[in-house]
C-alpha cells in the first residue's frame, strides 16, 4: 500500500472470497450455508486487519522517542509537552505506519467532567476507541474557582488530548507533563516503568465489561507504585472504571 510501510501479513486466501461469491450467484445455493461462510469470512478479516493494527502499532512505537518538554505552568512549577510538540513529533511516524487520529467530546457519566474521545483508525481497516474523562468545574487544587466552565471545558479538551496521544502511542515526555492546574490536578512523580502496559491492560479489563468484583481484585493484584501513580495523575479515570464496574455489576442481579 503506496503510503504505509508494509506489513508482512497474510489476509484471508482471495479464493475464499471467489468461492463466496460463485455460490451467491447459485440460485441452488443454501442461504444459511452461504450466511455461515460470509460471517466466518469477515470474521477472518476482522481479526486480520486487528493483527495489521497492532503489528503496526509496534513498529511505530519503536520508532517513537521520548518527547522533550517545551512548555511550562508556573503556578505547578510543572513542564509539559504541548499538544503542537507532540503532535510534531509524532504524526509523521504513526501516518508512515497507516493510523489516523481524531479527537470528539460526548457526556461524562461523572458530574463537572467532559468525555474526550479519541479515534484510531488503521489503513487496513481496524479502528479503536480511546476516552478519558477529564475535570471541568473550574475548580482549582485547592477547590477555588479559577476558570470560567467554558475555560474549563476547553481545558479539559486541551488536556485530555494530550493525555490520550501520549496514551495511545505510549509516548515519555521528558519533565512531568503535569500541566494539572488546567483541570484542578496538582503535579505528580515520573511515570513509572511498565505503567503503560498496565494502564492498557486495565482500560482493556474494564471495557471488556468487568463488574466490580472482578475490577476490586485486579486493582489489589496491581502493583502498588501503579495505582499510587495513576490516582495521584488522574483520579477521575479510577473513578469512570468504578462507574462502569457497577453498572456491570447492577445489570446483572
Amino acid at each position: 500500500m503506496e503510503g504505509v510501510k508494509e506489513l508482512q501479513l497474510v489476509p484471508p486466501a482471495e479464493s475464499q472470497l471467489q468461492m463466496i461469491e460463485r455460490m451467491a450467484s447459485n440460485p441452488a445455493t443454501n442461504p444459511d450455508t452461504l450466511e455461515r461462510l460470509v460471517a466466518l469470512y469477515e470474521r477472518a478479516t476482522a481479526r486480520h486487519e486487528e493483527i495489521a493494527f497492532n503489528a503496526a502499532m509496534s513498529a511505530a512505537q519503536k520508532e517513537m522517542r521520548p518527547i522533550a518538554a517545551d512548555a511550562s505552568n508556573p503556578q505547578t512549577r510543572s513542564k509539559y509537552a504541548s499538544y503542537e510538540k507532540l503532535d510534531r513529533g509524532l504524526r509523521p511516524i504513526y501516518t508512515d505506519h497507516g493510523f489516523g487520529v481524531s479527537f470528539d467530546t460526548t457526556d461524562s457519566p461523572l458530574a463537572d467532567h467532559t468525555r474526550v474521545l479519541a479515534y484510531v483508525t488503521h489503513a487496513l481497516g481496524h479502528a479503536r476507541t480511546y476516552r478519558v474523562d477529564m475535570p471541568s468545574d473550574g475548580k482549582g487544587a485547592k477547590g477555588g474557582d479559577v476558570m470560567t466552565k467554558t475555560h474549563a471545558v476547553g481545558a479539559a479538551m486541551s488536556y485530555g488530548m494530550r493525555y490520550l496521544l501520549k496514551m495511545i502511542f505510549n509516548v515519555a515526555v521528558g519533565e512531568d507533563d503535569v500541566d494539572g492546574n488546567e483541570v484542578g490536578k496538582k503535579a505528580a512523580a515520573k511515570e513509572p516503568t511498565g505503567y503503560g502496559d498496565w494502564l492498557a491492560h486495565m482500560v482493556n479489563l474494564v471495557d471488556g465489561g468487568c463488574n466490580r468484583l472482578a475490577l476490586n481484585a485486579a486493582w489489589e493484584a496491581s502493583e502498588e507504585v501503579f495505582t499510587r501513580y495513576l490516582v495521584s495523575v488522574d483520579r477521575a479515570m479510577v473513578e469512570t472504571w468504578k462507574s462502569k464496574a457497577n453498572a456491570v455489576t447492577r445489570s446483572v442481579k
